[in-house]
């Protein structure tokens, strides 16, 4: 009886072993898709600067803004950054542990602040990154808005056409026997496919749309598409503008924290989303250390650097003051994105209508096409 009480109780044992694992598990997962926003970080880098700079000490700082963080991800990363720094381990190494949040551009600045005494202004320089990179973000989301819904719309009256309008256009051709142009033909057989085979045509659809994002994702893919989006005529000289803007003023904050310029060139290339720029700057930091300057291992790449970048950052080179004039490039640059992403609907507006027109015209050219040539016959 002792022993089968000993087996029960032990099975008993086994079976909330297993549901913990299970739920420490789902726990994990729930604490991954809380996700912490650049808004949060902003919050975050202001408040400790703020805090910082005022003389407060950095573990009682990070111990109020952990008890201020209503994210649960955030707060039990800030709750861990205090801990640490409670027990003498350096910032830069308890922000190494999260990585994938802070990054690297965050951990190397705060990593120079520390070293050099200047945490407060170095946490300026990162909150003013972050601000921009907000700002930038949140024009082009506005921008973009607007053609999105308009082409998601045109896909959707185009599914629609096919679907409810061409089928009962294509019986009145059935009923006199036609003699059918090419274009009305495809388009009357389109539209019986996707009738026909509709699950089909929704799986083909969607094999397109994942194979597509599989393909830009991938490392080739990606800077295919990258040199592709360079080249096109609205999207480009934007694309150009946004990555220099974002290289100015990560590489000016860099300098300014007195990070070397070969480190710099390498923690800025990540920060940069282009595939091309990227490659252009592990590529100029390689040029650095073989003694070369910055101006010169620019200029190498003239479709992504204009001239009066490479002359301006060879006139800082000269005055030994590179960071005050990136800052002014970033400025500058970054007003330029403002008033391009303010008008971008009003430029993108008038291309979206032709191809809308076009498509309407396509689709009325078909089905005109036939009835002309049976009015010709009665």
């Amino acid at each position: 009886m002792a022993l089968d009480l000993k087996r029960i109780q032990q099975s008993e044992e086994n079976l909330i072993a297993k549901n913990k694992g299970k739920f420490s598990r789902l726990l994990q997962l729930t604490q991954g898709l809380n996700t912490i926003s650049s808004k949060e970080k902003q919050f975050f880098v202001q408040n400790l600067q703020v805090m910082t700079k005022s003389g407060l000490p950095l573990d009682r700082s990070l111990k109020t803004l952990a008890l201020q963080m209503s994210n649960k991800k955030f707060k039990s990363i800030i709750t861990s950054l205090y801990q640490d720094t409670e027990k003498g381990v350096a910032f830069q190494d308890s922000l190494g542990k999260f990585k994938s949040t802070f990054g690297e551009l965050f951990i190397n600045m705060v990593e120079a602040g520390s070293i050099s005494g200047k945490l407060d202004e170095v946490l300026g320089q990162i909150y003013l990154q972050i601000k921009k990179g907000n700002e930038l973000k949140s024009r082009i989301k506005s921008a973009m808005t607007y053609p999105v819904i308009v082409l998601i719309a045109m896909v959707l009256i185009g599914i629609g056409m096919l679907i409810f309008v061409i089928p009962k256009i294509t019986s009145l051709f059935d009923q006199v026997s036609a003699d059918l142009p090419v274009a009305t033909k495809l388009l009357i057989n389109t539209s019986d496919f996707i009738i026909s085979h509709g699950l089909l045509s929704a799986a083909l659809a969607l094999a397109v749309i994942i194979s597509f994002i599989a393909f830009i994702r991938s490392k080739k893919g990606k800077y295919i598409f990258h040199g592709l989006i360079l080249r096109l005529p609205i999207c480009g000289p934007i694309v150009c503008k946004i990555n220099i803007a974002k290289f100015a003023r990560t590489l000016s904050s860099l300098i300014k924290t007195d990070i070397p310029i070969i480190k710099t060139f390498e923690v800025a290339s990540k920060t940069l989303n282009n595939r091309h720029y990227r490659q252009a700057l592990v590529e100029s930091a390689k040029k650095l250390k073989e003694g070369g300057t910055i101006a010169n291992a620019l200029s190498e790449y003239p479709r992504l650097f204009p001239p009066v970048i490479i002359q301006m950052i060879m006139t800082g080179e000269e005055t030994g003051q590179v960071d005050s004039i990136l800052a002014e490039l970033a400025s500058f640059y970054e007003d330029e994105i403002d008033q391009i992403m303010k008008t971008l609907p009003s430029i993108i507006e008038p291309v979206l209508m032709l191809i809308l027109g076009a498509g309407v015209a396509i689709m009325a050219i078909a089905i005109i096409m036939p009835m002309y040539s049976l009015t010709q016959k009665f």
